[in-house]
Parts: structure tokens; C-alpha cells; sequence
């Protein structure tokens, strides 16, 4: 699994990127979330990626925040129907943050407007990850308008990453509490620590 990227942005489009590393150009598909956070061409880069292996073809696709992947992977993995083409539609249609406001809400209008979903795959959308987002924090802020500590937001985030990668929600979060409580940790570092756990 091919999980960031480092090098020199050789080429910036609105869809995709062209990342040179060691020689060899990676072309890494993008949403326009990522876009308007990019380099100036020929800057350093780092741009965390997931790889999908298909009988054809090997496909990046490249993300500038840990959030923006996680949802991707969210909507991939736990999503019937949804792919990744309508995934990185939905990152260039909607913040995270809206994102999870509107899955939170049960609102399937606010993701129905987005480009390649219709009302009734938005409805199979909040079905589907309302389980999944419901009891992290940081969701329910993104409705409620309470911040959580820089520390939830941290644990939060760590056991969505977990979740995007496969693990159960419960397992994701008993690993992770259990990690915090040891000592304070940056969220990927949480996460590492908490696989550890895992595997």
C-alpha cells in the first residue's frame, strides 16, 4: 500500500497531479478540495494517497488532509454503489465538515446536490456511515456547534482513520482510549500505536 507521496508537484490540475519522486512522475487523481491547497509547480510536496488495484490498472489518489482521505475511504469501502469517481465528487462538492454535519443531521438534501449523488443514493449514504459517525464527537460537534478538546478531537479522528481502514468502530475506539490513556499523542501517532494493538 503506497500511503503518501513525497517529492516535486511537476504538473497541477484541477483533477489530478503529477508527483515526481526519485526519478519516476506518479499520477495521483485529486478532488478540488486537495487542488486549492497545492504547491506552486515545482514546490515540494507530500500528499497522503490510496492505492486501488484493479485488473486493468493500478490507481492513486491523492489527498492533502488525513480528513479528506478518511471520508474518501468511508465512502469507498462502506458505501454500496458509491466508488471512487463519486467519492472524490462528493470532497469536491461538500466540505468533511458539512459532510459530517449533513450525515449527523440525517439532511440527505445538503448531499444530494452534490455531482453524482442522487436523493436516493444520499439517503443510503447517511443509512450506511450513521452508524459509523454517530457516536464520534467530532461529528455530532459538526452538528451541535460543541467543540470538542484538541484531545477528543484527536481520539476521534485517530478511530475514523481506523474505521476508513476496515477495523470495527468498537475495537477502533477501545484501541485508541486505551493508547491516549498511556500518554498524549499527535493523531497519527494515536493511530499507529493503536494498530499495534490491533494486529
Amino acid at each position: 500500500m503506497i500511503t503518501f507521496l513525497e517529492g516535486t508537484l511537476a504538473e497541477a490540475m484541477p483533477t489530478h497531479v503529477v508527483v515526481q519522486t526519485h526519478g519516476v512522475g506518479y499520477h495521483v487523481q485529486i478532488p478540488l478540495s486537495s487542488y486549492d491547497k497545492l504547491p506552486a509547480l515545482g514546490q515540494q510536496i507530500k500528499i497522503l494517497t490510496h492505492l486501488q488495484v484493479r485488473e486493468d490498472a493500478h490507481l492513486l489518489y491523492g489527498f492533502m488532509s488525513a480528513e479528506e482521505r478518511d471520508l474518501f475511504r468511508l465512502l469507498v469501502n462502506h458505501v454500496s454503489g458509491i466508488g471512487p469517481k463519486t467519492a472524490l465528487d462528493v470532497l469536491s462538492g461538500i466540505t468533511v465538515n458539512s459532510f459530517k454535519a449533513a450525515v449527523v443531521a440525517g439532511d440527505p438534501g445538503l448531499l444530494a446536490k452534490t455531482k453524482g449523488i442522487g436523493k436516493k443514493t444520499a439517503e443510503r449514504i447517511i443509512v450506511e456511515l450513521k452508524d459509523k459517525v454517530g457516536v464520534a464527537a467530532a461529528w455530532e460537534a459538526a452538528s451541535t456547534g460543541h467543540a470538542p478538546s484538541r484531545e477528543e478531537a484527536q481520539i476521534n479522528d485517530a478511530v475514523l482513520a481506523l474505521i476508513s481502514l476496515g477495523y470495527k468502530q468498537v475495537d477502533a475506539l477501545k484501541a485508541v482510549r486505551q493508547t491516549a490513556s498511556e500518554k498524549s499523542l499527535p493523531t497519527e501517532e494515536l493511530v499507529r500505536a493503536a494498530l499495534k494493538l490491533l494486529l
